[in-house]
């Protein structure tokens, strides 16, 4: 009985030697170059997909040690000069040896889109992630593709992040023209994720997706850099905070909605293979969305400080976090009640939930 299994599993490698013995001595050399390619090709592919560098759950913390606004003037003394006269006036104003302070959810966009595309390498526009397997997509298997849901996920938040920059938070009261590089970092982080060197759709060379995504880094960076010099705009005031808590709440709302569907509709466990991406996905968009929040806090120290927010701030950012902690090494999309197959969208979509539960507190309070 092995022997017979063990003939069967070897018959295709019996007829791949076979049919190259017959070649010639140059296809020989030519096709031992292509499989020599691929297995090198296929080897960087499995360590991208596999490794997951610098992936820390509590890397959030690097932004809540601000101790004020975004754009405040630090006085010479040490004080906060806060005023809409100092906020709103022109470089012009501003003396040489003025500082601002710098915007952390700035920070945390070019955080977050470094570490998915210089850390990491960008899965999605990978060619070996495109073809599949054997023509199957990624997604359609259990196999190489968590970490592409995951900076998947990652990198909407940021998109989010990004318009909202461009149409309220760096620019007042939507009156003054947006910043334009925060205009050009918006742009970049709307590229096609899945653009390799070339594409059949539309056909012709493109720039990959990761080398667009780096000079939305750099585009951040720079706003970042004339913020601090007094020459950029940081509009810290409640109801833009309520504005940009309203746009993330839809956003996680419509993938909680993505989640229930899949959980309602497919009870496999662990044998449906597009759990996983759903999963990954919104792990990615809770990851991205820790970082981004903690930092909204430091940006709006005095809005949350004034309204009385801290506590459940800590209650947003608590749940942010303990999402982090469900990564199991296998996606289970069990029936909720069933007891050998676990569910764990509906676990995770319960962490999402409460987040969301938590924005709408705050923004309610905002809108007083």
């Amino acid at each position: 009985m092995l022997k017979s299994i063990l003939d069967t599993i070897a018959k295709p490698f019996v007829w791949l030697g076979g049919v190259f013995a017959r070649l010639g001595a140059i296809l020989r050399v030519v096709l031992g170059i292509v499989l020599a390619v691929l297995l090198v090709l296929y080897g960087i592919f499995f360590w991208n997909t596999q490794v997951w560098n610098d992936f820390d759950p509590d890397y959030a913390e690097a932004y809540a040690t601000a101790t004020s606004t975004a754009g405040d003037v630090p006085e010479p003394s040490g004080g906060i000069v806060s005023d809409d006269a100092d906020k709103n006036a022109t470089a012009a104003d501003k003396t040489p040896d003025k500082t601002c302070r710098r915007s952390m959810i700035v920070r945390a966009a070019a955080d977050l889109t470094d570490f998915n595309v210089n850390q990491n390498g960008w899965i999605s526009s990978m060619l070996l992630y495109k073809m599949g397997l054997f023509g199957i997509p990624w997604q359609s298997t259990p196999f190489f593709d968590n970490k592409a849901a995951f900076q998947q996920g990652a990198h909407q938040a940021v998109g989010r992040t990004a318009v909202e920059l461009v149409d309220t938070l760096g620019r007042v009261r939507g009156t003054s023209e947006p910043d334009k590089d925060l205009q050009k970092a918006r742009s970049d982080l709307q590229y096609n994720e899945f653009y390799w060197y070339w594409s059949f759709s539309p056909f012709g060379p493109k720039t990959p997706s990761p080398a667009v995504y780096r000079s939305a880094i750099k585009s951040f960076n720079k706003y970042n850099e004339r913020l601090q010099s007094c020459d950029a705009l940081f509009d810290a005031r409640a109801d833009n905070l309520l504005e940009f808590l309203d746009r993330i709440a839809r956003d996680i709302g419509g993938t909680s909605a993505t989640l229930r569907e899949r959980s309602e509709n497919y009870n496999s466990g662990w044998f449906d293979t597009r759990a996983d991406d759903r999963f990954w996905f919104a792990y990615g968009q809770l990851y991205a969305y820790y970082g981004i929040l903690t930092a909204a806090r430091a940006d709006f120290e005095d809005v949350i400080r004034e309204r009385r927010l801290e506590a459940i701030w800590d209650e947003l950012e608590s749940q942010l976090r303990a999402s982090l902690n469900i990564s199991p090494f296998i996606i289970s999309n069990g029936a909720e009640a069933g007891w050998i197959m676990p569910s764990h969208l509906a676990t995770l979509g319960f962490y999402i939930l409460r987040v969301r539960s938590n924005l709408v507190e705050i923004r309610t309070i905002l809108d007083r």
